[in-house]
């Protein structure tokens, strides 16, 4: 291993979680009127439901395989998956997912460049984001040929047990990568890299989105109407 190889699969996540977890919590707290999407619907529909539905649909399943597939011990699925079929899989829905994502980004890229409204309102980290999401996106889709060359999973457990190894703090993560190649090693960083600018773009109301899932857990409301003037005891449940 060489020092750059260190750094970047031994450090730099770090780096990049720290930024990301306490940049976070400090934009929400100075400044959370910044603290949104910023969408540019009223400016121009035209291709945003296609470009944003696909776009969703795609990098939500793929953050989520990722996180599950990535974080999940072989110990507990070897029993009824071998990691073989496990990559297998992976690259099928990955595969799906990766090419619904790049259109939707692709289409979202275009809008925002082409129409003058939404470009002369767009910020620079508009633009950076979603170049970096498309770059991502394209360096996923080109991990597949090269994960078909090895389908007996051993590669894939090796990222797994890095990624593993880092989030539980133990050593000899950056190891587990020797020999793997640059394509992996691009999408990695570049992977780490939006987790650093994270909290610096329009991204932060991906967390605002997690938030709402507790909205379908809330209490119900009580209401009480003057006009019927009931008492305190039949109050009615109202869910609005």
């Amino acid at each position: 291993m060489n020092a750059l190889d260190t750094f970047l699969f031994g450090i730099y996540p770090y780096l990049c979680l720290t930024v990301f977890l306490l940049g976070s919590l400090i934009r929400f707290d100075r400044d959370q009127y910044t603290w949104k999407s910023d969408s540019s619907q009223l400016l121009r529909a035209g291709s945003l439901r296609w470009g944003s539905n696909l776009f969703h649909i795609g990098v939500l399943f793929l953050f989520f395989g990722h996180f599950v597939g990535l974080l999940t011990p072989h110990i507990l699925y070897e029993s009824f998956i071998s990691a073989g079929a496990k990559q297998l899989m992976a690259m099928i829905s990955g595969g799906i997912a990766g090419t619904l994502g790049i259109v939707g980004v692709t289409l979202l890229l275009h809008r925002r460049l082409s129409e003058p409204r939404i470009r002369a309102t767009s910020k620079t980290s508009d633009i950076v984001v979603l170049l970096l999401l498309w770059l991502q996106l394209a360096l996923g889709l080109a991990t597949i040929p090269l994960s078909g060359q090895h389908l007996d999973g051993g590669m894939m457990l090796r990222f797994a047990d890095w990624a593993q190894r880092i989030v539980t703090f133990r050593a000899g993560a950056p190891e587990l990568l020797a020999g793997a190649s640059w394509v992996f090693k691009a999408h990695l960083f570049l992977g780490m890299s939006i987790f650093l600018v994270f909290p610096f773009t329009r991204l932060v109301h991906v967390w605002s989105g997690f938030a709402t899932l507790a909205y379908l857990a809330r209490p119900y409301q009580l209401v009480r109407s003057r006009r019927l003037n009931l008492p305190a005891g039949q109050a009615r449940r109202s869910g609005a």
